[in-house]
């Protein structure tokens, strides 16, 4: 062998083993490449492999930004609630950026996993739900889990255990912007290994998204008013003086052909007091009319029509069977007695979390017009 070849071989290992993670090798589980959070975690071989037992946290990649390409990593799922995933595309605080996660405890369900973005510190899975955004899968317990999420500029799949086909296609909620990426854990310890990314693999593969149905009528565009603290709303006194401070000017729109999402426009946990936003919407009736009005809501809803309670419901995570999702729809209705000319409808909305949201129609809209 020549000199030249034998210094050509030795400049290529050296390259190779002293530069970081390249888009096709995978990443150490350390805290060199990793941002450990977690209430503890352990570093461990387990079951064949190098894994991070891990505590009620996450790992966040450091000093990278994921924008399109591949995301691998291997579960050992157990029965216990959880929700461990992949978070990418994620702003600096985590608020904002896409997600897939999977509810270890909800094997073979059609809800035992979930695509949903992250809007401003909200995960709303209460608006994203069905087949177009989740499906049906039997995990193993007793042996490790392949997850690979494909991200390419709109859109994204989950393929499980080596599928050949996706097992998930889905269009992502926000704009494609270059963010963080995050590996989850869950509530309780479990083992993740063989992280890899590469950002050079983003070809989809039978690209066919399932569409919904969107819902007939709704009204489209609601305007949504500053934050306050619900305790607000108990007393008529209070309930006044609520509507009277409030400040005007933020709007939010119908998507997904369901309902209009608040965290859109207003940040739940920001510092600020407060957990509730009146949505408004102006009803210009042509005579004194009795109108049906359909609705739906996430978390909790006073209704107020001309400044007057007429309505008070939950619809929380849990709150009607231990299995309620709390999820949107038009589950709630009541009667409005309108006076002639202009009335105000106030929908005074409180979340707690999974999705803070407002829907609502009327199917008979003779004798209206909204604004």
């Amino acid at each position: 062998m020549s000199i030249k070849a034998h210094i050509q071989i030795c400049l290529f290992i050296l390259f190779a083993f002293t530069q970081p993670y390249t888009a096709q090798n995978s990443i150490p589980i350390d805290t060199t490449h990793w941002n450990i959070q977690a209430k503890s975690y352990k570093l461990e071989h387990y079951k064949g492999k190098d894994a991070i037992y891990i505590d009620q946290g996450a790992l966040i990649l450091k000093d990278a930004q994921f924008l399109n390409g591949t995301i691998e990593f291997d579960l050992f799922l157990n029965e216990e609630r959880m929700y461990p995933g992949v978070f990418f595309r994620a702003d600096e605080s985590f608020n904002n950026g896409e997600q897939w996660f999977v509810r270890t405890h909800l094997s073979g369900l059609e809800d035992c996993n979930q695509a949903a973005p992250a809007t401003n510190g909200i995960t709303p899975f209460q608006f994203y739900f069905g087949p177009k955004y989740s499906f049906a899968y039997d995990y193993k317990y007793d042996d490790w889990t392949h997850v690979k999420v494909v991200v390419n500029n709109d859109k994204a799949q989950v393929f499980l255990d080596y599928a050949e086909k996706p097992n998930l296609s889905w269009q992502l909620f926000h704009e494609p912007k270059a963010g963080g990426l995050m590996i989850r854990g869950g509530r309780v310890p479990l083992h993740i290994a063989d992280i890899k990314v590469n950002k050079d693999a983003f070809e989809l593969t039978d690209f066919k998204p399932i569409e919904n149905k969107p819902i007939e009528g709704l009204i489209q565009e609601w305007e949504v008013s500053d934050m306050f603290e619900e305790k607000l709303l108990e007393d008529s006194e209070k309930l006044i003086a609520a509507i009277n401070d409030r400040t005007w000017g933020r709007q939010i729109y119908v998507e997904e052909g369901t309902a209009a999402n608040i965290s859109r426009v207003q940040v739940l946990r920001d510092g600020s007091p407060g957990n509730t936003v009146f949505a408004k919407v102006i009803i210009h009736s042509d005579k004194d009319q009795m109108k049906f009005f359909e609705f739906g809501y996430s978390d909790r809803v006073v209704a107020i029509l001309n400044g007057n309670p007429i309505y008070k419901g939950t619809n929380k995570w849990r709150s009607r069977d231990y299995r309620y999702l709390g999820t949107i729809g038009l589950f709630d209705g009541i009667y409005l007695n309108l006076k002639k000319g202009k009335n105000t409808l106030l929908m005074a909305v409180s979340e707690d979390f999974g999705g803070w949201l407002i829907t609502g129609r009327f199917e008979d809209k003779n004798g209206l017009k909204l604004n």
